[in-house]
C-alpha cells in the first residue's frame, strides 16, 4: 500500500529554501517512501507564499516557481470533499480535510495548532524530525 503524506505550506517552503534543513530531509524521505498529496487550497497557500519577495534573499523567483511546479509533478492532486472545523486556527483545517480525504499516512508540520491534534482520526501529525525518526 502506498504511503501518503500531507505537508503544510511552511514545511514545503522550508524544504525548498533550505536544502540542508530537516524539512528538506523529511520531504525527500516522503518522496522516497510514497507520495505527497495536495489540494487546491493547500497548493494555493504554498504557491502564494513561496513567491513572495521576502524570499528573494534565499533563491530567485524563477527557482521558486520551478519548485512549485516540481511539487505538483511529484505530488498528487486530490479533490477534497470533506469539511472539518476543529483546528484552533481555521486556516489549518484544510490540511486535516486533505489528510482525512485520503486517509493519509501522516501530516508533516511544525504548526502547534495542528501538532496539538496528534493523532487526528488515527493519522499521526508529526514534526519533520519526528517523521524522520518514525519513518
Amino acid at each position: 500500500m502506498t504511503k501518503i503524506f500531507v505537508f503544510d505550506a511552511n514545511i514545503l517552503i522550508s524544504a525548498n529554501l533550505l536544502p540542508k534543513s530537516v524539512s528538506r530531509k523529511a520531504y525527500d524521505k516522503a518522496i522516497e517512501l510514497g507520495i505527497p498529496v495536495y489540494s487546491d487550497t493547500t497548493l494555493a497557500e504554498f504557491s502564494e507564499t513561496l513567491v513572495r519577495p521576502k524570499f528573494d534573499k534565499y533563491t530567485t523567483f524563477h527557482e521558486r516557481v520551478a519548485a512549485i511546479s516540481n511539487f505538483e509533478k511529484v505530488g498528487q492532486h486530490i479533490r477534497v470533499f470533506k469539511r472539518i472545523d476543529i483546528c484552533r486556527d481555521p486556516k489549518d483545517n484544510k490540511y486535516l480535510e486533505l489528510a482525512a480525504e485520503v486517509n493519509a499516512t501522516c501530516i508533516i508540520t511544525g504548526d502547534n495548532d495542528l501538532l496539538t491534534l496528534h493523532p487526528f482520526n488515527g493519522i499521526p501529525i508529526l514534526t519533520p524530525a519526528a517523521f524522520l525518526n518514525e519513518f
